[in-house]
């Protein structure tokens, strides 16, 4: 029994290692050579000018398409997972339930209890929150309001699709934690929030692929971490907890689409194109202005 127990703590730091130690077969298997810079036709800066210059409200309107459209399309798949999870598995929860709870170490239990609070609701909200007010102040002039309405729209679609999953399913969580109900909540917020975060830091600081896989990375150990300690605890079924994965994903995937709709691709920062032009090239002569 003690060699079993040890066996499940064990599995935390291997999970951990292996996801870093796949990040950096892929780092090594990357030739990430700089994008050589190409000379603009006369008029380009002053046709991104132009391009600025539309309120940004029609941007803001088009985000929130997307995320309307793209909730509407996670909601629809979770639905049909829901129907999958409820009926089929029960088959596998209850044995892993009773395997997990009898192969327990009090005090990894309480270690548990500590690290699986990075998925709490407040938690994972004042994460967003923090980082809508710092990436507003890092982000370009003119752009500064999409991390704070990217996050903020996060926040929207996780509470009303998450409430509406469990108001279609109602499913009962474990003895342990009776409220629990599909899909996972933690998993879902540790993958969605924290890796929105990650991206929106990512395409504003580096936008280069190497970046990319360490910032997966390090988003995929929180929600291995969270996964793991809601199993752990068994305050969820372990179909629960693979759907709140994959319920995080899904969100994620709308919300990177949002913000590309309005932005576009990351730019690496090593290819020599900056993101806004400089401010002497979007200025337009006006009308009676001579140039220089």
């Amino acid at each position: 029994m003690r060699g079993s127990s040890a066996l499940v703590v064990a599995a935390w730091p291997v999970g951990l290692a292996l996801i870093f130690g796949i990040a950096f077969l892929l780092v090594r298997r990357i030739d990430e050579r700089p994008i050589p810079a190409v000379d603009e036709p006369a008029g380009t800066h002053q046709a991104k000018a132009a391009s600025r210059a539309h309120p940004w409200t029609a941007d803001a309107l088009r985000m929130f398409a997307v995320y309307a459209i793209g909730s509407l399309i996670v909601f629809g798949v979770m639905v049909l997972l829901g129907e999958l999870v409820t009926h089929e598995g029960p088959r596998i929860d209850g044995s892993i339930y009773d395997w997990s709870t009898g192969h327990r170490m009090h005090a990894w239990y309480h270690a548990m209890v500590r690290l699986t609070k990075i998925g709490n609701t407040w938690t994972a909200i004042g994460a967003a929150g923090a980082a809508a007010v710092c990436l507003a102040v890092t982000w370009p002039a003119g752009r500064r309001w999409i991390p704070p309405v990217a996050l903020a729209g996060a926040v929207v679609a996780d509470h009303f699709l998450t409430r509406g999953l469990w108001h279609v399913f109602n499913r009962a969580g474990p003895p342990d934690a009776p409220h629990g109900t599909y899909p996972s909540g933690g998993c879902e917020r540790a993958v969605l929030f924290y890796g929105l975060i990650a991206y929106l830091l990512w395409r504003e600081f580096s936008g280069r692929r190497r970046t990319a896989i360490w910032a997966g990375a390090a988003v995929a150990a929180l929600a291995y971490n969270e996964a793991y300690s809601r199993g752990y605890l068994t305050v969820h079924w372990f179909t629960d907890i693979l759907a709140g994965l994959i319920y995080g994903c899904l969100l994620l995937t709308v919300c990177i689409a949002a913000v590309r709709s309005v932005v576009g691709p990351a730019v690496p920062r090593s290819a020599g194109v900056p993101d806004v032009a400089p401010e002497s090239a979007l200025m337009v002569p006006t009308l009676g202005e001579q140039t220089p």
